[in-house]
């Protein structure tokens, strides 16, 4: 026989407008903000919750900026980058 596991369910309330309270416990744990996003899912036995991150089309970065971004990072890494105090220097300012 297996052994049960001791499982303590959290109590939200639906409020007048269809908004679902979280429970502080659960929220911090899965550390949503005010303002963030979930998806909902129905399941054969309830919904699921998760969180969702949303991700502005214009704020993602094209191909060619992703290569560029990963090449800066590659010369990081080998010791090739300059402080800024040095790029203002080489620039005059």
């Amino acid at each position: 026989m297996a052994p049960k596991t001791a499982t303590t369910e959290k109590i939200g309330r639906v409020g007048q407008r269809r908004q679902v309270v979280i429970p502080r416990e659960l929220l911090e744990g899965l550390k949503l903000q005010e303002g963030d996003f979930v998806a909902f899912s129905k399941q054969a036995n309830g919904v699921l919750i998760k969180p969702k991150r949303v991700v502005d089309p214009d704020d993602a970065l094209t191909p060619a900026e992703a290569k560029k971004v990963r090449h800066a990072m590659r010369q990081l890494r080998q010791g090739k980058g300059r402080t800024w105090s040095q790029v203002k220097h080489e620039l005059g300012l």
